[in-house]
């Protein structure tokens, strides 16, 4: 069976590559539905030049005859009729068919490719078994008819003899068959793909780098290039394919821009040509012969070449599931035709573009939506939106042309134009003859009447704002209402317009798009002039006066349009002040912005006029509110100025002037206590709650920003008001008499400008501004003129009186109480400063202060309200010398004195004094009671010393301040033994102290008989300032009191060197003799006396601890370290011990310690007062219990940690709780300091170092 013949179907998507099939036709008829199948199932890598990435191809093939018209002619270069295999198909096993028939068939077939220069073939040899049988006598092995075909067509290329084993059967034989030959035919298709698309390609760039030469054309390197995109398309490799087409549009782009800049190309010429026709996209269609036949012949228009570029790209767009990308394409496509048409100068009838746009963008938005489900399409109408606005658009534009948009209609000159563009769109295509909704219908439909206009002009608009708003485009939206809104203004409704121009106007306002703004209020000025809303009109008309986007002429005609009406009788209009003028800066004079009752305070309002021509004003009054504060006075304010008195006040976009909405108020309160007025707590509160909780999305779209919060200026009865007021332009100022008669907080609410019958009002003033009236009470204070103050020196204190609201009358006094710690000093002349809350001198009289036993009396100058009274005192604060103080004084008023109390203050090293004096005022009847802080500028410590059975007193005085001091007469005596004798050892009469800096003064006590066990000292001496002469110096005394100062014991030590060494050595053990003398027969305080025990009465004695310890590591201690001595009570006792000790290192050592202690045993314990802190330091002396009563002396104690008591009871009735058991426990106490007297207390002794023996061990080999 012959197969019919094929001819290749061009430009359909069911295009293949051709191969040929020659010789048994019959043989392949046999097996071409089973190659057809099999082949394209499995895919090959196919690997391109130039390093392009590797992809993975299905091959499919077009089988046709093999015959000589189908090789390439000589120049013929087109790929899709182009035969890229060809196959020699044969079955022939018999030698003589092969010789006679078969062989020379190969040969003329060979032949002719060679002759076409087409080495791109394969032979099949089919073997069946059935050709066998029937050729038996002559059949030849099937590897001799191989090998001689092989031998005789293919010596160089035996791959390219291919066997095909029973190729009808199912056996495994056949199927692997089957699998080799097609892997064969795969490769040498794909290699044969590879070889022509790489010549193809070179021949195409070639082509292209010469597109400078003349006579170069476009349209034939764009058939070329359109010729590689169909075999890309062909092989289903459709990215690849749309490449190409993107390349030829990039190219084509940069041709007519290089026009638009003057580089021209002659083949643009045929571009240029007037556009006839203006259809629209045609995207129906894979591919568009009638426009291709156009470019293929040079004759195609602009239009034409673009339209059809962007149908095959959106084909393959579709074909790659990218059908978005289409939609952004088509709106860059479009824009881009619309201006190289004008770089092109072609000539286009007016509205012919628009025509064709809004055809284009409507084919687009159906090819769409015949691919895409209703879901994608409204979840992805982000990428449509764009060409509904456009379409919308551009139609808005035809009826603007065809005279649609009007209240009379078209005319017939517009009828005419009607005609001419609907002859240019032709008949309508095949493709949309049957569709109701077709582009061409809307088109024609809508230019037919102004009803149908209307209607698809308005379908599309709702369509495109809804699809914006879907996606939050809201500005875009915005932008097709205000079409619609001009829409409706030429139709002659301006209450349909308004409604969204105030939607966009909130937009632009909220955002701050200035010339947007002003073009949408000079649209709603005329809707609201068209409405007679006049208040509304008048309210824009003073925005567009003042907005400086417009010229001075458009300025000055909506002011003008104010001034008319404001001149006008009638009923007034209230309008937003922020329309007229800004509020910039407020300032008070004075700047405190708080007077007393009273006072002259002026505010001063800085307003910048925003009219272009000067304004006059029949006045302007700012509106205050009166809030009396209950507690009288300037603490209580809740709102403060700036140091400056001066409020700035700044203009925003969205601030109340500029968008009607309220500002925000806040405030500061304070919650303060009503006894002291102190601050309990603080917080904010905002006072216009009500005008800003409200709705912002209020339903009414007709809601002006206006109509938010009327405008109405509230009746104070607190008013200041200036009138005849003349605002020029730009920067005014103006002073306003604020109210002052009653105490209180005044707060500016409003301002109101009256120009005629309007009245521009500010409803609120923010940030909010206050000024304080007060009226207060006398304040008297006192403090030091220079810090700190020393007790002990005449110091100056500053007595500052405000008068408040009182008077100070002749013969008014303050009456202060003495007190002998501070006494007043008297002075010569005494004046007083009276100066006005300005702080300006007024007036400088002479006090008239008189002292008496117990007051003071000073009497005042008289003074007004509101004034200071400043004058200075001369006092002294007496150092207290330590004495007891006397009994409880009252003051004049009844109350107990209270004596100044000591204490240290924190910064500093001085001790204060706290000195309070009590005043009686004339304008109360309460005593007022001020308290001074004085410094005590010396520190004095004593000191007792003893050398023996001599003794000294040591005192020793610290200058702890900053001032240097020059002290004399330095003396101490003592108050109760007049026997004693105390020898002054200091030298000079006259010292002087620096700051920081102690002297120390020493005396020798002497006495006859015995000396006391305690000693009543007083030191005093005269000090004085450095810098003041020594006849101003003032006593200063210091009282003490020394206890237990006799010597009761004498310690000797004495360190022996070991036997037969001259000196001590170290490392080695020496004996130290310990000497205890009692030198007293009186018993110290706290010494507890043993009675002589027996029949016989003994000689009284007492008990002491001794312990040697060494805190310095010099001595190592071995054996007795501590032990207990019985003291006889007779003086010149002694009793000797002698302890090891080993020196540690050489050199002049210093003597161990030698501490001598008191022992009280428990039997004592109760009768003596416990000490804690011998408790827990002795507490292992009760270790010891009986033996050390018993033994005259013990080993060395180490434990400190036993909480055994010696007295504790094993009974468990027996009371034994712990503090019982610290008081019968056995305890140490120390002797004070002056009772023992150690004579080897700085003694040292020579100890020689260890001899240095070394032993070195040295082997010599």
């Amino acid at each position: 069976m012959e197969v019919p013949e094929e001819k290749p179907i061009i430009y359909t998507m069911e295009n293949k590559p051709i191969v040929t099939c020659a010789g048994d036709q019959a043989l392949f008829t046999s097996l071409y539905t089973t190659l057809a199948q099999q082949l394209p199932r499995e895919p090959m890598e196919w690997r391109r030049t130039y390093g392009r990435a590797p992809k993975m191809i299905h091959l499919e093939a077009n089988f046709v005859q093999f015959k000589d018209e189908l090789l390439p002619k000589d120049g013929n270069k087109a790929l899709l009729t182009f035969p890229f295999l060809h196959i020699y198909w044969t079955d022939c096993c018999d030698t003589e068919a092969y010789k006679g028939s078969v062989k020379e068939d190969m040969l003329r077939w060979q032949n002719s490719l060679r002759t076409h220069s087409s080495a791109d073939w394969v032979i099949i040899v089919v073997e069946n078994n059935e050709t066998k049988k029937k050729n038996k006598t002559n059949i030849l092995p099937r590897s001799s008819i191989i090998d001689k075909i092989r031998s005789d067509f293919c010596n160089k290329q035996n791959d390219r003899c291919v066997v095909l084993s029973e190729p009808l059967k199912d056996s495994s034989r056949s199927q692997e068959s089957w699998s080799s030959l097609l892997l064969k035919l795969r490769t040498l298709l794909l290699m044969s793909f590879t070889k022509n698309l790489g010549r193809f390609e070179d021949d195409m760039r070639t082509l292209r780098e010469k597109r400078t030469q003349p006579g170069w054309s476009f349209c034939d390197y764009f058939m070329v290039q359109e010729e590689l995109a169909f075999v890309f398309e062909m092989l289903q490799q459709f990215e690849d394919a749309l490449v190409q087409y993107d390349e030829l549009d990039a190219l084509f782009t940069q041709y007519v821009l290089n026009f638009g800049a003057g580089d021209t190309a002659n083949w643009l010429g045929s571009f240029c040509a007037p556009v006839r026709c203006w259809n629209g996209l045609l995207l129906r269609r894979p591919i568009d012969m009638e426009k291709r036949d156009l470019i293929q012949k040079g004759e195609a228009s602009l239009l034409d070449l673009r339209t059809y570029l962007f149908s095959r790209q959106c084909t393959l767009l579709i074909f790659l599931q990218r059908p978005w990308e289409v939609t952004q394409r088509a709106l860059e496509l479009l824009h881009n035709c619309v201006q190289e048409l004008r770089l092109l100068e072609v000539s286009v009838l007016e509205g012919a573009l628009d025509c064709w746009v809004f055809l284009s963008c409507l084919e687009v938005l159906h090819r769409i939506e015949g691919c895409c489900d209703q879901a994608q399409l409204a979840a992805n109408c982000s990428h449509t939106v764009g060409l509904w606005a456009y379409a919308t658009d551009k139609l808005k534009s035809l009826g603007e042309l065809c005279g649609l948009i009007s209240e009379k209609g078209p005319t017939s000159e517009d009828l005419n134009r009607t005609v001419d563009l609907l002859a240019g769109l032709g008949d309508e295509r095949p493709e949309t003859v049957n569709s109701l909704q077709s582009p061409y219908k809307k088109l024609k439909e809508a230019l037919s009447s102004v009803e149908a206009f209307e209607r698809h002009y308005l379908e599309l608009s709702h369509a495109a704002m809804e699809m914006y708003q879907a996606i939050s485009r809201m500005r875009s939206a915005r932008l097709v209402g205000k079409s619609l809104a001009e829409f409706y203004m030429r139709k002659g409704e301006p209450e349909r317009a308004e409604s969204f121009l105030q939607e966009a106007l909130k937009c632009y306002v909220s955002e701050g798009w200035g010339l947007p703004l002003t073009h949408t209020r000079k649209q709603i000025a005329q809707c609201q002039r068209l409405l007679d809303r006049t208040e509304d009109y008048l309210q824009t008309s003073a925005l567009l006066a003042g907005d400086e986007n417009l010229s001075a002429e458009e300025r000055q005609h909506f002011c003008q349009e104010i001034l008319n009406f404001a001149s006008k009788s009638g009923e007034q209009v209230a309008l937003s002040f922020g329309v007229f003028a800004h509020l910039t800066r407020l300032q008070f004079h004075p700047s405190t912005a708080s007077v007393h009752s009273g006072a002259d305070l002026q505010v001063e309002l800085v307003l910048r006029c925003l009219m272009p021509v000067a304004v006059h004003l029949q006045q302007l009054v700012a509106s205050v509110h009166f809030d009396v504060e209950p507690s009288g006075g300037t603490l209580g304010r809740s709102k403060r100025l700036a140091n400056s008195g001066t409020v700035e006040f700044t203009q925003t976009a969205g601030s109340p002037s500029s968008s009607g909405t309220p500002a925000l108020e806040l405030d500061e309160i304070h919650d303060r206590s009503p006894t002291d007025n102190s601050l309990n707590s603080t917080g904010v509160v905002c006072k216009n709650t009500h005008l800003l909780v409200r709705r912002h999305n209020s339903p009414s779209p007709s809601e002006t920003p206006v109509a938010a919060s009327p405008l109405v200026m509230k009746e104070e009865a607190q008013m200041l008001t200036v009138r005849d007021v003349t605002l020029h332009p730009g920067v005014n100022s103006i002073k306003l008499k604020a109210p002052s008669a009653d105490p209180g907080t005044y707060t500016l609410r409003q301002l109101c400008a009256t120009l005629g019958q309007v009245q521009f009002i500010l409803p609120h003033v923010y940030p909010s501004v206050q000024y304080e009236v007060y009226s207060q009470e006398p304040q008297l204070t006192v403090e030091p003129l220079e810090e700190p103050l020393l007790a002990g020196l005449p110091q100056f204190v500053k007595f500052t009186l405000l008068t408040g609201h009182y008077t100070v009358k002749k013969g008014d006094a303050l009456q202060l109480s003495n007190t002998e710690s501070m006494p007043i000093l008297p002075s010569g002349a005494c004046t007083a400063k009276i100066s006005n809350t300005a702080g300006e001198l007024v007036a400088e009289q002479a006090l008239s202060v008189q002292s008496s036993e117990k007051v003071t009396s000073i009497s005042l100058p008289p003074a007004a309200p509101y004034h200071s009274l400043v004058f200075q005192l001369e006092v002294l604060c007496l150092i207290p010398s330590g004495a007891e103080r006397p009994p409880n004084e009252r003051l004049t008023n009844g109350e107990v004195r209270h004596r100044p109390r000591r204490y240290s203050h924190p910064d500093t090293p001085m001790t204060a004094i706290d000195q309070r004096m009590s005043i009686d005022c004339p304008w109360s009847i309460y005593s007022t009671l001020l308290a001074l802080t004085f410094y005590i500028p010396f520190k004095t410590k004593h000191a007792l010393l003893s050398a023996g059975n001599r003794k000294y007193v040591q005192v020793c005085v610290q200058n702890v301040s900053d001032e240097d001091f020059k002290l004399e007469e330095m003396k101490l005596s003592e108050k109760q033994h007049s026997s004693l004798q105390l020898l002054c050892l200091n030298n000079k009469t006259q010292q002087t102290l620096c700051s920081k800096h102690s002297l120390f003064c020493l005396w020798e006590v002497r006495w006859s008989d015995e000396l006391p066990p305690a000693l009543q000292c007083l030191f005093s001496a005269h000090f004085s300032p450095l810098d003041h002469q020594l006849s101003s110096s003032k006593p200063f005394h210091y009282s003490f009191q020394l206890d237990r100062v006799t010597t009761v014991y004498s310690v000797r030590a004495e360190i022996l060197p070991p036997a037969g060494e001259p000196h001590c050595r170290c490392g080695l053990l020496c004996a130290l003799e310990v000497h205890i003398t009692r030198l007293s027969e009186v018993p110290a305080e706290g010494e507890v006396i043993d009675e002589g025990k027996g029949e016989t009465e003994g000689p009284k004695t007492t008990k002491l601890m001794y312990e040697v310890a060494d805190s310095s590591s010099n001595w190592a201690v071995c054996g007795r370290s501590s032990g207990m001595v019985l003291m006889p009570l007779s003086p010149n006792a002694t009793h000797k011990v002698q302890i090891e000790v080993m020196p540690l290192f050489g050199g002049h050592l210093p003597f161990p310690k030698i501490k001598v202690l008191k022992y009280l045993p428990h039997s004592a314990a109760s009768n003596i007062q416990p000490d804690p802190d011998s408790c827990v330091e002795n507490d292992s002396l009760s270790l010891l219990d009986k033996s050390l009563d018993d033994q005259a002396d013990t080993a060395s104690i180490r434990s400190r940690g036993s909480v055994h008591s010696v007295g504790s009871s094993s009974d468990p009735a027996a009371p034994s709780s712990h503090q019982q058991r610290a008081l019968n426990m056995p305890r140490l106490e120390p002797f004070s300091l002056g009772q023992v007297f150690n004579h080897s207390l700085t003694q040292q002794v020579l100890v020689l170092p260890a001899p240095d023996d070394h032993i070195m061990e040295v082997n010599a080999t």
